[in-house]
């Protein structure tokens, strides 16, 4: 089940820098959550912090409240978050094995007893990657184009059933043909998990998310529904970036 994400008072620094500074917001359960911001603003450190992949940096300090379904996922084990909690990053990163292990994987690693033949159909397809594989299933992942890796990651993701999947700029190394067909897939699972995005692209932004959260310098300008912040921000800083007075 999807679940809802919630920011409470979040501010990150590193080596005593803050990075996110005292932001609160909420992503709603089975919806798609955009963030947008110039380069520099917090937007990756702010979505790497819902799974506690920012704490691996040294001399990171987190601190707030990072709920998803009413859970601190600050307090909680992160084997356990990471199986609630996935990630799609920039650049693919398939694993040197067949499609059908790739996919399989976190479902091994986590020893769930589960028909892996549904679970690899059933992925494949909200990644929207089964009519173009479905034959190609024993072949290595890395014979794959960039974008169907991409796509591969998100089914990878999907199989372990996460409750929220982050995406950290999934288009980013992606052909225009390439990113159309990552974007049906995000448009696929919506309803059935929960989904952050960041991205710098504000066309895709508009095609693909419900909500639209501006990060200006560590700061939450303003989160709304996409249409809104596109159409008429509240902020005159939303307004600016939007119409690319700044990057």
């Amino acid at each position: 089940m999807p679940a809802t994400v919630e920011i409470k008072h979040l501010s990150v620094s590193y080596n005593g820098t803050n990075v996110v500074k005292d932001v609160s917001f909420e992503m709603p359960a089975g919806k798609v959550t955009a963030i947008i911001g110039p380069s520099g603003c917090g937007k990756t450190t702010l979505l790497r912090s819902i799974n506690r992949l920012s704490e691996l940096t040294k001399n990171c300090r987190v601190q707030g409240e990072i709920m998803v379904d009413g859970e601190n996922v600050l307090k909680m084990d992160t084997v356990l978050l990471r199986r609630k909690v996935g990630m799609v990053f920039q650049q693919p990163n398939p694993f040197p094995k067949s499609i059908k292990e790739n996919v399989l994987y976190g479902i091994k690693a986590a020893k769930i007893k589960t028909d892996h033949s549904d679970i690899v159909k059933s992925s494949l397809q909200k990644a929207v990657l089964w009519e173009e594989l479905e034959h190609r299933l024993n072949e290595s992942a890395l014979n794959l184009s960039i974008g169907q890796q991409q796509r591969l990651c998100v089914a990878r993701s999907l199989a372990i059933t996460p409750e929220v999947i982050l995406m950290d700029e999934p288009a980013s190394a992606l052909d225009p043909v390439s990113t159309l067909k990552l974007e049906e897939s995000i448009q696929s699972m919506k309803g059935d998990v929960t989904l952050v995005i960041v991205t710098h692209n504000m066309q895709q932004a508009k095609r693909v998310a419900d909500y639209t959260a501006f990060i200006y310098r560590g700061e939450l300008i303003e989160c709304n529904e996409t249409e809104k912040i596109f159409a008429n921000p509240d902020r005159s800083e939303t307004r600016d970036y939007l119409e690319g007075k700044f990057s």
